[in-house]
């Protein structure tokens, strides 16, 4: 059997998604599989090398002048080549100032799939499945159903569809884009076979949320690859909280700092460790986030490491006593969390999304009420003040993970998923 399993790529950022699928796709090929990791949109950017195959399709440049101008809806395929180029689409950043308006249009045309302004990209992705010979499609996301239909006539094989999370970006979306996409993807539904959630939360959550049919979701646990999480010795002091994760207001970066100012105030000697992708969009949230360090005279107790490559991820989580990321919105994914808890480090998490669900399976962390920064630091207290306790969370949650999310698990499981998925469709 030979997979499709199509990755969006983030632009220039490393994003949870793409680290997940290239993952994925190297462990099944590791396992001995058929499986060919598709980039849409750019080249992924992931922090392991890179499983994904070199030419890209649905590429950003086209996708977008295809929206707004008709002239580059004619233009030969020759031209589209050169604005597909590796180097060019990498140029391109991730998440900015973008008109919403803009957006919206783009979304909901790219959802009506080949009768959208893309036709030309639906035509020549389906081409380059064709000569595959794939088995199974997978789909990255939603926005990206609406070449289902298409597929299933002109490849006649089933299409699974992962659900990445994506009420963040169709949620922000003005009306009225947003209401025509759910819309779009409640209509599709009838044309994918099998919906991929990677946590128990986000199945249920996208069922109601986008009206997908629950019968038809299946969880497939995120895994990591655990062999490269030593386990981290015990720390010296000072106390070290660190943060993975981007840059922006929506990962609660600010009320990580807030909780740090609270807990250096009550007399705790901690030190604070930041680290993710930032857009440059984000350049003055940030420069808000460290004048409040400024402010508290804390500004010499907090290291701000920028983006991180694999070797020095590694070496931040071992550097660590407790890792917290406190989301503003319900997180459906947290891989993070999975790879601070592989190495040893206790987690520290709002009591929403995927966390309530990694934390009860791992007993690996704490939650605490989200948006509430006292909360957070008094969570984070019990981790400072309590070593035992701390200790008992380091255990627990590595083992949990080293028996439960491994990259070998979710490799098996997701291929048994696209068994299920092939037979059936040979058996209708």
């Amino acid at each position: 059997m030979r997979v499709a399993l199509l990755a969006a790529g983030a632009a220039g950022m490393v994003c949870g998604s793409c680290l997940r699928d290239n993952r994925l796709a190297a462990t099944l090929r590791e396992q001995g599989r058929d499986v060919s990791l598709i980039p849409l949109y750019t080249p992924i950017r992931t922090d392991e090398i890179d499983a994904s195959a070199p030419t890209v399709y649905f590429g950003g440049i086209n996708v977008f002048l295809q929206q707004k101008a008709g002239l580059f809806r004619a233009l030969p395929r020759f031209f589209d080549r050169l604005l597909d180029a590796d180097w060019l689409l990498r140029r391109l950043r991730g998440p900015g100032r973008i008109d919403p308006r803009t957006l919206g249009e783009l979304t909901v045309s790219v959802l009506r799939g080949e009768h959208g302004l893309q036709r030309k990209e639906v035509e020549r992705l389906a081409d380059a499945l064709a000569r595959g010979r794939f088995d199974v499609v997978n789909l990255p996301n939603l926005m990206f159903t609406g070449v289902a239909a298409h597929l299933r006539r002109r490849l006649g094989v089933p299409v699974v569809c992962t659900l990445s999370g994506e009420d963040i970006f169709l949620d922000n979306l003005p009306e009225p884009y947003r209401a025509h996409c759910f819309e779009l993807i409640r209509r599709a539904a009838e044309d994918i076979d099998v919906y991929v959630a990677l946590t128990d939360y986000y199945a249920r959550h996208a069922a109601g949320h986008f009206g997908l049919p629950r019968e038809r979701i299946e969880t497939v646990r995120m895994g990591v690859r655990v062999g490269d999480f030593a386990a981290a010795a015990p720390q010296p002091a000072p106390f070290t909280i660190g943060y993975l994760a981007r840059i922006c207001p929506d990962k609660g970066l600010e009320h990580l700092v807030e909780a740090f100012v609270r807990l250096r105030s009550a007399g705790r000697a901690c030190r604070l460790r930041v680290a993710g992708w930032m857009s440059a969009s984000d350049a003055g949230y940030l420069a808000r986030v460290r004048g409040r360090l400024d402010r508290a005279g804390l500004a010499s107790e907090a290291d701000f490491l920028g983006e991180v490559t694999r070797a020095q991820k590694l070496d931040l989580l071992r550097s660590l006593h407790v890792l917290c990321v406190p989301t503003v919105y319900p997180e459906a994914k947290g891989l993070y969390v999975l790879e601070a808890l592989a190495a040893g480090v206790p987690v520290v998490l709002p009591d929403h999304g995927s966390f309530r669900e990694l934390v009860s399976d791992t007993g690996g962390g704490l939650l605490f009420p989200p948006g509430d920064a006292g909360a957070a630091a008094a969570a984070l207290a019990r981790v400072h003040d309590e070593p035992a306790l701390r200790g008992v969370l380091a255990v627990r949650g590595r083992a949990a993970v080293h028996q439960q999310h491994t990259d070998e698990a979710m490799a098996r499981s997701m291929w048994a998923l696209y068994e299920r998925v092939g037979q059936s469709r040979e058996s209708s």
